[in-house]
């Protein structure tokens, strides 16, 4: 549990409850949760959202390194840089329609 807290850097918070935190801080307490079940595939709805630039490249770093490990990550965000030039695979949706596949 420490560890993932801190992979989201959030182990100084441990003891916290819920309301004291920020929303970015409650934001990364749900991200850590989900990695923490270690899940064969976690889905992300805009995961770094109400996070600054810093905290989102974070985040992203905790999905990179459990993806290394065998979990496969969706996540569906309007940020293009999150994912540029990672190589990975970029589908793109308009109302709920495939438009476009790409490598990024």
């Amino acid at each position: 549990m420490y560890e993932t807290l801190k992979s989201v850097n959030l182990r100084h918070k441990s003891d916290a409850y819920p309301k004291s935190l920020s929303g970015g801080e409650q934001q990364r307490v749900v991200i850590a949760r989900a990695v923490a079940a270690e899940p064969t595939v976690l889905l992300a709805d805009e995961p770094t959202g109400n996070l600054d630039p810093n905290t989102a490249e974070g985040v992203m770093r905790v999905f990179k390194d459990i993806n290394a490990k065998g979990t496969t990550i969706l996540i569906a965000t309007h940020n293009r840089e999150l994912f540029r030039n990672t190589g990975r695979r970029v589908l793109k949706l308009d109302t709920g329609t495939l438009v476009g596949e790409e490598r990024a």
